[in-house]
């Protein structure tokens, strides 16, 4: 008999549809020569795809369209074959679901024999489903309303047909979702050395000549690299780089991939607790994808409540995962390489053990929407900010056309803070509030004035020290602001070891105050929702101290937070003043690392804490006594002469808002009198994202190519500090082309690049920046040895594997005058050969640099 299921298609069909028949190795031999299936186009829109199995056991249908997979595909189903016929299933529901939703599954069978079929679904609870016979296809559905495994067995003729029972893993209603997604699984490097990827765009060809938007990172060893390659088919890909649209050296890079790169989710090697777990205990999985080829690996659990992931250990595409479930009850694990399940996931786990004994306390408030304001308005902004000197406070306020305001700060009573200014213009205003020159934990703030920002979850900002901090019996403050996210609900929830007293102080113009207490100390998540949707970071992890009497002791001597520089130690001096305990520290760069500061006993009770800068921008460094943090902590530090500032960056273009897959969707982020510092930017959502930047004069241009349709959060940052009106929303819409085919992932997906600033001025041009490694220059020859007075003398450098960038030399006397008989001659693409004559007797100096760094040895000394 023939299997005829009805496909729907959202696009209009056309002979670049191509379907593959075959059969999984796993359960049957390989596909009769010849076998494939028939395309029928309904001219409504939809299709149907017909064949006629000849084997029994499970069968999949690879569909794929402009040489991209169509959602869903590889259609899987179960054929059995009885009485000269067949019988086949297939369908999500026979594999999982989620209680409290319609779950379906379609069997089919010879015309007329589907009477003799019989259906039956055994579970945690009893569940009643409904199924509908239509000749040849009798589709069923059913609602699991209780978390756990359900047995759908399916009989002819009172005979179990070929995989009954089928086991369908339903996760519960109202489900937490937590996820790990491992992209250094799909790392492919090019093997060319190029430190700067601005102006840096390409895409990737594929055997089958279907064109790709790529993904370009910096891998950990300093060479240019694919990131999430994936491929689907074998033989040659070409990578075509380009920097301002001309190839970069070596591009056009040719892959060769063969079985052996291809991913086979089939391949991968899961050990460790996949069907049981503790709750509130490290459960270690081991995952090995060194022989399944090139793809991306994720990790899902949904259940009842949160859970921990982590990986702990990467090693040759081998990975130590840990996982902590935070209760008790039934989850279900999730494990994907290259969007394609592992054998046996989804894993259904059942969690046991105590329960944590967390406890949530929430509270509620229904914002309004706020009122506009006009040019020439009475604003008012009232904060409470704790730890803070009313003489060290100062506000500003910029317009859109970047004119900055100082604005009036009047002091109130417990470190509260009214901030007036009146706005000369209409359009969007930021608001930065600062203590000692740094910005306060939320700022820079977004203002709106005439006409409100559509709104959103997004659009809620919270800071305060309450929100990265905490101590039992005191009370712990941040602030909300709603304004620019519109009406809606507000829900502020506090969880963990015991109750908590949440407090909600009201305030004019969208501001809100929470300050909470708790008695027992331990780690509490705050969870921040508007509209039942959470807010970007939330929820906070906060670490509650317990009552740190002796913590107050320590104190800090020597700190200098101005006046640092790029590679010259940071020194400072912590006393326990009779205090005891373990003491830590560590700094939090402008890029977002953490590295251990040195520390050093100078003296009982005294010691020196060092650390090396190595990014221009404001460092926070912590310094903590039995793990809490003493008075002040973390300080903030400002390095290089010129302060990264944050509100002095504007974000604008169409992609900030809408995009296409499959196209580029561009935005510009304005940095001219911003100083120097790292700006990054990161976008989530249902699947990665083809990024690229280019230098303009105002900024920076970044292009992203999404994958999937949906909604994604584009993140800017600025030294680490989000700029204002970050993050941004934009709705992504399918398109033709390969990124409309590609089916949308059931994870959140992170794309990220990282860009090194140059300092503009307002009226300035871009200057084309070239950047190589100077420890790679090689510079040989008896001139860099020893002087002979009055002889001509040389050397040779070598550029070959150093990168693009622009070579200095020069030479000094004993007097330190240049030498004026010094010639640089070029011999070739990377070969140079310097000569010089000196006439001084005694020390010169010799100078060699690439780009702005000295190569190895310089500067030379050298003798006559």
């Amino acid at each position: 008999m023939s299997n005829n299921p009805t496909m729907p298609w959202p696009w209009n069909t056309n002979p670049s549809l191509l379907a593959q028949y075959q059969t999984s190795p796993h359960k049957m031999a390989a596909v009769p020569s010849g076998l494939r299936p028939e395309i029928k186009d309904n001219a409504d829109g939809s299709i149907r795809v017909e064949y006629s199995p000849v084997a029994g056991g499970r069968h999949e249908v690879q569909m794929c369209y402009e040489g991209s997979a169509v959602e869903g595909s590889p259609f899987s189903c179960l054929v059995d074959k009885v009485d000269g016929g067949y019988v086949t299933a297939f369908g999500g529901g026979l594999d999982g679901g989620m209680s409290g939703q319609m779950t379906t599954f379609t069997i089919t069978a010879k015309a007329g024999t589907l009477k003799d079929v019989s259906i039956a679904i055994e579970g945690p609870t009893k569940t009643d489903f409904k199924r509908k016979d239509n000749s040849d296809r009798c589709d069923v559905s059913f609602m699991p309303m209780t978390p756990g495994l359900y047995n759908i067995v399916i009989k002819y003729k009172g005979k179990e047909i070929k995989g009954s029972p089928f086991q369908s893993k339903v996760s519960g209603e109202g489900r937490k979702r937590s996820q790990l997604s491992l992209a250094n699984s799909s790392d492919y490097s090019l093997d060319v050395l190029e430190p700067d990827i601005v102006d840096l765009a390409g895409h990737l060809k594929t055997p089958s000549g279907a064109t790709e938007p790529i993904i370009l990172k910096k891998l950990a060893d300093g060479h240019l690299g694919l990131a999430s390659f994936t491929p689907h088919q074998k033989g040659e890909y070409r990578v075509q780089v380009y920097r301002n649209e001309k190839h970069i050296k070596g591009s056009p890079f040719s892959i060769n991939v063969g079985d052996g790169e291809i991913a086979h989710a089939s391949k991968v090697k899961v050990s460790g607790p996949t069907t049981e777990a503790l709750a509130n205990q490290s459960n270690v999985l081991k995952i090995d994808t060194s022989t399944a080829g090139y793809g991306g690996l994720s990790m899902v659990i949904e259940g009842p409540h949160r859970s921990e992931i982590d990986c702990v250990a990467s090693e040759n595409r081998q990975y130590e995962i840990h996982y902590s479930p935070h209760e008790p009850g039934i989850y279900i694990l999730n494990i994907r390489f290259a969007d394609e399940h592992v054998i046996g996931s989804p894993f259904l786990l059942n969690v046991v053990g105590d329960p944590s004994g967390r406890i949530r306390e929430t509270i509620t408030k229904q914002m309004v929407q706020a009122e506009p304001v006009k040019k020439g308005d009475h604003c008012e902004f009232l904060l409470k900010i704790p730890g803070t000197n009313p003489f060290d406070m100062e506000a500003s306020v910029t317009d859109g056309d970047g004119c900055t305001e100082l604005c009036e700060i009047m002091d109130e009573d417990d470190y509260h803070y009214r901030m007036n200014f009146t706005p000369q213009m209409t359009g969007t205003h930021i608001l930065s509030i600062k203590h000692k020159g740094m910005h306060i934990s939320g700022s820079p703030f977004i203002y709106s004035v005439g006409q409100l920002s559509s709104g959103g979850s997004h659009k809620v900002q919270v800071g305060g020290p309450g929100v990265e901090r905490g101590e039992v019996t005191v009370s712990n403050d941040f602030n909300i602001y709603t304004r620019e996210a519109g009406a809606g609900e507000l829900c502020v929830s506090l969880e963990g070891p015991c109750n908590a007293n949440i407090k909600l102080e009201e305030r004019p113009h969208g501001f809100l105050g929470i300050s909470y207490f708790v008695k027992k100390p331990g780690m509490y998540g705050i969870h921040v929702k508007f509209n039942d949707e959470h807010i970007p970071s939330s929820p906070f992890m906060v670490n509650i101290a317990p009552d740190s009497g002796a913590t107050r002791k320590v104190t800090v001597h020597a700190l200098k937070d101005r006046g640092l520089s790029v590679d010259k130690p940071a020194t400072f001096t912590v006393s326990f003043n009779g205090a005891t305990g373990s003491i830590h520290s560590c700094v939090r760069t402008p890029s977002g690392a953490h590295e251990d500061c040195f520390l050093q006993e100078m003296d009982t009770g005294l010691y020196a804490v060092r650390f090396i800068p190595k990014e221009n921008g404001v460092h926070y460094v912590d310094v903590k006594l039995n793990d809490h943090h003493i008075p002040d902590s973390p300080f903030a530090l400002m390095v290089g002469s010129t302060a990264a500032d944050p509100a002095m960056l504007h974000a604008h273009g169409e992609g900030l808002e809408t995009g296409k897959c499959g196209t580029k969707n561009k935005f510009v982020v304005r940095t001219v009198g911003s100083g120097s510092g790292f700006l990054a930017v990161y976008i989530d959502g249902p699947s990665k994202a083809a990024l690229s930047c280019k230098e303009v004069d105002e900024g920076y241009e970044f292009s992203y190519s999404p994958f999937a349709p949906g909604k994604y959060l584009i993140n800017i940052k600025y030294s680490n500090i989000a700029i204002a009106g970050s993050p941004y929303a934009a709705v992504i819409t399918a398109s033709g082309g390969s990124g409309s085919g590609r089916k949308p992932l059931q994870v959140n997906e992170q794309t990220s690049m990282v860009v090194e600033t140059m300092e503009k001025k307002h009226g300035g041009k871009s200057v084309k920046r070239m950047r190589g490694d100077a420890s790679k220059v090689q510079a040989r020859g008896a001139g860099l040895k020893k002087i002979r007075t009055n002889q001509v003398q040389t050397f040779s450098i070598d550029t070959k594997e150093a990168g693009s960038a622009m070579l200095f030399v020069a030479m000094c006397d004993p007097k330190g005058i240049p030498e004026p008989e010094l010639t640089v001659k070029k011999n070739g693409p990377t070969q140079f050969t310097v000569s010089y004559k000196c006439h001084e007797i005694g020390e010169h100096t010799l100078m060699v640099k690439w780009g702005d760094e000295d190569i190895p040895g310089s500067p030379f000394i050298l003798s006559t």
